[in-house]
């Protein structure tokens, strides 16, 4: 098994939302889960997917679906009339369709598994009367996985304060594929923005994004080997613990951005979160940390002092909102003008949902637009003036 398809070992976490290309093993994914769960003991189990014919032909008797798990004396037993596989433990999960909300009215599970949740007409009508239901054991859980769609009810699952994103690209599955399959679809879709969704497993730009997938794709190339200037943008948290601080490094050369990393951490205190920063602008050498400081003002430089921070500490203060402050910064990625010197799958899955309705806050985003205005936009941008005697 690859890493993806192995449930997050990190505690506190509520839903498991896996976000895969075709054929990259999510159904596996959801069936070892299933299935491990309903051998351990006794429990009460919910199949949801976006049809009762796609619970069964997929989900339970596919290819990869439960039944095939286990050795022929061993599987469990598909009773049609109840809509239900059995295990000799006496485990049991019952198929539900999507299109049915209101069938999960009343059952109730120790866990569940929903299937294609981007397909489902109603995705979030199902999926809280699925919740509701997910009241036995100490620790009721919820695996998704889906090839992910720019819709709303996907991005408010991902901003869950219980939800852990797991993400699977096609590649990483490729020895169980067809030798051809992923060649000819990398050769006829690459870098197009169907290939980063249904290839990649990444949410792509939605109505109103202000970032494409064509941009980003063509945004990739190396770092020079000397910059002009080097800086750490920061994106506060907004409370002490739990939200993410984004942290992104950025530097110019020749009226270009090029941004070297994405250090932005999750679940830190600020003494946490600063140190991250700290160290970001030392692995790098920045010559400034540029923070937002709308959340906490001067607390901010504070904390960083305290960290020993070996920047300078800029604070910035917001005017305007997250999406009309990247609109020039999108302006310089359609020039060409900005270069991402690695793979940055979160930070971009945050840009492609600049502008649209729902969805985590975008901390990664927020950060790599700072860095940009700050490097490529203002006066802060034009450098060192030469002045002729």
């Amino acid at each position: 098994m690859n890493r993806h398809q192995i449930e997050p070992v990190e505690p506190g976490w509520a839903t498991w939302l896996l976000l895969g290309g075709r054929g990259s093993g999510k159904t596996f994914a959801g069936s070892v889960w299933i299935d491990t769960l309903a051998r351990k003991s006794k429990v009460n189990l919910a199949l949801v997917g976006p049809a009762l014919h796609d619970v069964r032909e997929v989900m339970v008797e596919g290819a990869s679906g439960i039944k095939a798990l286990a050795e022929p004396g061993d599987r469990p037993r598909w009773e049609a009339g109840r809509r239900r596989l059995l295990w000799k433990n006496g485990s049991a999960a019952y198929a539900f369709s999507a299109e049915d909300p209101d069938s999960l009215r009343g059952p109730q599970f120790h866990a569940a598994w929903a299937d294609e949740f981007c397909v489902w007409r109603k995705p979030e009508a199902v999926l809280s009367n699925l919740r509701f239901g997910l009241r036995l054991g100490a620790a009721p859980r919820l695996a998704v996985t889906t090839t992910p769609r720019p819709i709303p009810a996907l991005r408010r699952l991902m901003a869950e304060a219980g939800t852990r994103v797991d993400r699977a690209a096609t590649a990483l599955n490729a020895k169980n594929l067809s030798p051809g399959f992923l060649a000819h679809l990398t050769d006829v879709y690459g870098g197009t923005r169907l290939a980063a969704q249904e290839l990649e497993g990444q949410v792509v730009e939605g109505e109103g994004a202000l970032f494409g997938v064509e941009d980003l794709k063509r945004a990739r190339g190396s770092r020079p080997a000397e910059l002009d200037r080097v800086i750490v943008a920061v994106d506060p948290p907004a409370s002490a613990h739990g939200d993410a601080c984004g942290i992104v490094v950025a530097g110019r050369k020749d009226r270009r951005a090029f941004i070297l990393a994405d250090r932005t951490v999750r679940g830190l205190s600020p003494g946490g979160w600063a140190a991250a920063v700290c160290r970001a602008a030392r692995d790098f050498d920045a010559q400034e940390v540029a923070a937002e400081a709308n959340q906490g003002g001067e607390m901010v430089r504070n904390v960083l002092r305290q960290s020993d921070c070996p920047a300078p500490v800029e604070l910035l203060h917001a005017s305007r909102s997250k999406a009309a402050r990247a609109e020039p910064v999108a302006l310089l990625y359609e020039q060409g003008r900005v270069v991402h010197c690695g793979d940055f799958p979160a930070l971009e899955e945050e840009m492609l949902a600049l502008g649209c309705d729902g969805g985590p806050s975008p901390d990664r985003a927020d950060a790599l637009v700072w860095a940009v205005s700050r490097l490529m936009l203002g006066k802060a941008a034009e450098g060192p003036r030469i002045r002729r005697l």
